[in-house]
């Protein structure tokens, strides 16, 4: 299995892959929107045999504090094909793409996702931390933070927000 940085070739299996992993269209046609508005995001795949079967996609958030906004990235969404799913792709793909954000200096990445999932990751609560989801009846233990810069989030609190594209997916 290669990880690799999406290409426009990949565009069209990425959507198939995230319609096949999630039963709806909807998180595709957000990745493409926010892929063709936000020249700041991650987007790797997981390709077996020529074959893209699992994906992950980073795009920028902020969170506005008093006199003070700090950009991060949020996960959303990660799916692997269901017929490859439960053999390690999604934790592979974890793994590189957190290495890529930390080494690029991303001070905070959040999600929201099973927590049960993300917390072997180092993910913890952002309500720990007084950041709070943007959108209203998302369970406290859904919504979480990695904090790889902890001095320049130590006095950060607020809603974290999405890009807008986002709202159409929730």
């Amino acid at each position: 299995m290669i990880i690799r940085e999406e290409e426009k070739r990949d565009f069209d299996a990425i959507i198939s892959l995230n319609d096949a992993a999630f039963g709806q269209p909807q998180e595709g046609i957000v990745i493409d929107k926010v892929r063709n508005s936000d020249s700041e995001v991650l987007s790797l795949v997981a390709e077996m045999d020529n074959t893209i079967v699992g994906h992950i996609f980073y795009s920028t958030v902020v969170i506005e504090c008093q006199n003070e906004t700090v950009y991060g990235m949020g996960l959303a969404p990660m799916s692997v094909l269901p017929e490859y799913q439960k053999q390690g792709i999604g934790k592979k793909l974890v793994h590189e793409s957190l290495k890529i954000l930390k080494n690029k200096g991303v001070p905070f990445i959040i999600v929201l996702g099973h927590e049960d999932y993300y917390p072997k990751f180092g993910f913890e609560t952002a309500s720990k931390y007084g950041i709070k989801c943007q959108w209203e009846g998302v369970p406290d233990e859904a919504f979480m933070i990695m904090i790889f810069n902890s001095d320049r989030m130590s006095t950060i609190h607020g809603v974290a927000k999405y890009r807008d594209e986002w709202n159409e997916a929730m």
